[in-house]
């Protein structure tokens, strides 16, 4: 019949290329994951897609004066599982493409078939002309014909093709151009290969790290292995087997990535990590996860690939620009040891650091000190890479190189960039042994990005950044406070150590504590000093804990704060570090509210340390008086306030600041008795969201309306402050963020005052919570909810706190519960820590007083909290 396969070359091709591709990958998930079976399978999937390809192009019967080219990563001879077959039609000038004709038939029939047997091609059809056109003007088309290689048709066309850019290829500039597309593909994922889901081809230590460099060597004719770079002297023998062996690693964990995904993914996703580490043979254990291991495998192999790439691009930046004899010139004070050769710091001798181990640190100290240096030599960091093992516990113990941490931790600048080289080159892991066990190491939270010494180097960063002014901007408050410490370097220390001892089991911030006051003893710090150090390691949880979860209307919350702070020099390191602290889990994290939140506590804290105890009424007076010059400002007449504020208790002017005061008086003066719901919404004036202000006569489901409305047009709600007036109005504040609408306040202000009322004045049941889509960090790393219901220390309401993963119409959800029993809502602490919620309530309601109705609440709102099955 006609319609069988063997009479169909298309159909035929299609299952050939499955069945062969599949056969290949079935073979290479079955076998070991060694790094030459990564290899084998890459050849054999690119010489499987090169037959498939030769049948096409006889088949379409092009013209015998082309050429079908591989090019790209498929140019090398290697093709991954589910990567793109990128290849040139390659045509003699004088013939277009465009033509009518045969010329263009063909052209297409082969294009299409290829598609049509379900080749993901990547193709481009030019002259000889147009392609040496082209490559003059876009990098990217060099680096594509680099690899090239022919695989049908006109062979002489291919080469001439290959001799003529190479005469045309400017090296220099060809350098020049890849080595700033490699600095901006770093920048786009943070400068670090430490982020917890990395990019094994594209991300800083990936395998495009590995194939620039071979590109700028074989542009340059130096060669393009990496044995042939260590015959040429670009890099020694034991480099070479480092570079091939980290590459193999990289290229096993890659086809391993894609056989598992299923399809082309190159990141290493918190979803698919556990399946790539089990492909691997990893099990996880109490101790460890699989997906750890595997990790820590990978985020080693990036950074000896960081190291190496550092190395091998400043000799060839040398050997291709012709300054391997560039000016040097002795660093004063240190000319027996050190050079600066054109900005970059260069031993004097490839030995130095045999013959004098304490040259090692000094090696920083002096990156630091010496003006106009911008980095490390490949001599440099050779020599460092060569002398890790001149690093051991008696180099650690030894006096002259504790004397040089702390010259570098002392410093008037440059620490952020010397740690960063410090762990770079693995110096700081050998001398803080501690830090050490923390690189690679990933958190598995719903907050933090980074893996846990690129997170401390992140805090770090940020300590450092209050104490420079061109970055006053970033942390006005902060960098006031930075300007009038004493001791940088307690704060770095303290950053250095707050997370030191994740993962070894027990509290990391006593283990970490206790790692401190070792480091502060053998490091000859003062009593004092060493104190401070471990009192920050220990508590540097505790300020962002208060202030976020706790009411800081109550005097008892300060003073309880106050009492274990101690004085106002310790209350200003952890209030830095905190801040720090945060900025470096995530971009996510970090919002203007959250740190309004950690300053209204150091202001209200520092207060009480200098003397002025909490004194409620007082300040309530104070706040009233500065409420009515903020009325009388904005023309409003004397007593405007009165009629609302005499239905309020003594709680609501202790939880809103005198602006507050003032709008709410501005906007309900005339509607004190009103019926009708009023919604008032302005720019929050932290500068962040909107600010919404809610007055209508209570009833039970009013907060979940509210937080209803919020769920459903896409708002998250950082805060809410719930009042009920001793007239039975209900008076709730909330401070809103809305990151996935485009309107602008202006918009967004007349928007939510409509659509709340509306939605405040709807009848019948409440509608179910908006079941968005998880986030795959909360898929990966599901939180255990947890629920906590106790009686606050007065006895007259209750304290409700529920930690668990956040999703889209959590907190709609909890407030639907609540509503069903009759809980009435006194105040609401919102917390979300990156894709974990920390909330905290002050609730009460005669359900309350019975334990069989307790437990029916609590089993209520685990339900509602936990994540969808």
């Amino acid at each position: 019949m006609a319609s069988s396969s063997s009479a169909n070359p298309v159909v035929e091709l299609r299952q050939q290329l499955k069945s062969g591709k599949q056969a290949l990958i079935d073979a290479f998930r079955a076998g070991p994951p060694t790094q030459r079976a990564a290899q084998r399978l890459l050849r054999q999937l690119a010489r499987h897609v090169d037959g498939i390809l030769q049948q096409l192009w006889a088949q379409a019967a092009m013209p015998p004066g082309f050429c079908l080219v591989a090019v790209g990563g498929y140019g090398r001879g290697e093709l991954f599982p589910f990567s793109d077959v990128d290849v040139l039609l390659l045509l003699p000038d004088g013939v277009e493409a465009h033509q009518p004709g045969a010329v263009k038939q063909s052209i297409e029939t082969f294009i299409t078939a290829c598609w049509d047997i379900g080749l993901e091609l990547g193709s481009s059809v030019r002259t000889l002309g147009e392609c040496l056109q082209e490559a003059a003007g876009d990098v990217t088309v060099q680096t594509a014909l680099l690899e090239a290689r022919p695989l049908a048709g006109a062979r002489p066309l291919f080469k001439q093709l290959v001799q003529r850019q190479h005469e045309h290829l400017d090296v220099s500039a060809f350098l020049r151009a890849k080595t700033l597309e490699a600095q901006q593909r770093h920048t786009k994922f943070d400068d670090t290969p430490y982020s917890l889901e990395p990019n094994c081809k594209e991300s800083p230590g990936g395998l495009r790290d590995l194939q620039v460099l071979i590109w700028i060597a074989r542009a340059a004719g130096l060669g393009h292995t990496w044995k042939a770079l260590a015959t040429r002297g670009l890099i020694t023998a034991f480099e070479s087997r480092q570079l091939q062996r980290n590459e193999g690693l990289l290229k096993l964990i890659r086809a391993r990535l894609h056989a598992v995904a299923g399809r082309r993914e190159d990141r290493l996703v918190f979803d698919l990590q556990t399946a790539v580490a089990e492909s691997f043979g990893y099990q996880s254990t109490k101790e460890q996860r699989a997906s750890e291991v595997l990790m820590r495998r990978f985020y080693w192999a990036a950074k000896a690939v960081t190291q190496l790439n550092q190395i091998l691009l400043l000799n060839l930046e040398e050997q291709i620009n012709g300054s391997q004899q560039g000016l040097m010139r002795p660093i004063p004070g240190h000319e027996a040891q050190f050079l600066d050769r054109a900005g970059m710091l260069e031993v004097a001798s490839d030995e130095l650091y045999q013959r004098e181990p304490h040259a090692i640190l000094r090696t920083f100290l002096v990156y630091q000190q010496t003006p106009g240096i911008k980095g490390l030599s490949a001599r440099t960091l050779r020599a460092l890479y060569n002398a890790r093992e001149q690093m051991d516990a008696a180099f650690r113990r030894d006096p002259v190189n504790r004397a040089t941490f702390m010259q570098i931790l002392r410093q008037p600048e440059g620490q952020t960039h010397a740690f960063r080289l410090m762990n770079q080159t693995s110096v700081l892991g050998r001398y803080l042994w501690v830090f050490r066990g923390i690189v690679g190491q990933m958190q598995h939270d719903l907050f933090h990005v980074y893996t846990v010494d690129q997170h401390i180097l992140m805090v770090l960063r940020n300590v450092r950044r209050f104490f420079i002014p061109e970055h006053a901007h970033e942390y006005a408050f902060c960098s006031q406070l930075a300007s009038q410490w004493d001791k940088p370097e307690l704060l770095y220390i303290a950053a250095l150590f707050h997370d030191v001892a994740k993962g070894r089991g027990g509290d990391h911030s006593d283990l970490g504590a206790d790692d401190a006051r070792r480091f502060c003893r053998d490091h000859g710090l003062s009593k004092e000093d060493s104190e401070l150090v471990v009192f920050l390691v220990r508590h540097h949880l505790t300020h962002s804990r208060v202030a976020q979860k706790e009411d800081l209307s109550d005097p008892e919350v300060i003073q309880s704060y106050v009492t274990k702070v101690g004085d106002a020099r310790h209350l200003t390191a952890l209030y830095l570090l905190t801040v720090a602290d945060i900025r470096g889990t995530s971009p996510k994290v970090w919002n203007a509210w959250k740190g309004k939140l950690l300053e209204d506590l150091y202001r209200l804290a520092l207060r009480a340390l200098g003397g002025a105890q909490p004194n409620l009424a007082a300040e309530i007076e104070a706040r009233k008086n500065e409420a009515r010059h903020s009325l009388a400002l904005h023309s409003m007449l004397p007593g405007t306030e009165t009629a609302l504020w005499e239905t309020l208790a003594i709680s609501y002017f202790a939880r809103h600041e005198a602006g507050e005061l003032a709008w709410h008086a501005r906007s309900l003066w005339r509607h004190v008795q009103t019926a009708t719901p009023v919604v008032q919404a302005r720019p929050s004036p932290i500068g962040e969201g909107l600010q919404v202000l809610v007055y209508a006569p209570d009833r039970q489901d009013l907060f979940a309306r509210i937080c209803g409305y919020f769920d459903g047009a896409g708002f998250n709600i950082l805060d809410a402050k719930v009042h009920t007036t001793k007239r039975g109005f209900a008076l709730d504040t909330f401070q809103v963020i809305s990151p996935d609408l485009e309107l602008n306040h202006r918009d967004l202000v007349p928007l939510v005052e409509n659509k709340l009322g509306q939605a405040l004045q709807a009848e019948g049941p409440l509608p179910e919570p908006r079941r968005g889509r998880l986030s795959r960090r909360v898929k990966s790393f599901p939180y255990t909810p947890r629920i906590a219901l106790r009686p606050d220390e007065r006895g007259q309401a209750w304290l409700l706190s529920i930690s668990t993963s956040d999703r889209a119409g959590l907190l709609y959800a909890i407030a639907r519960v609540l509503a069903r029993h009759g809980i009435n809502l006194q105040l609401a602490k919102i917390s979300t820590l990156g894709e974990r919620v920390e909330d905290t309530f002050l609730v009460d309601g005669p359900a309350l007083q019975h334990n069989r109705a307790q437990l029916q609440i609590e089993s209520e709102l685990l339900d509602a909290v936990s994540l969808p099955a």
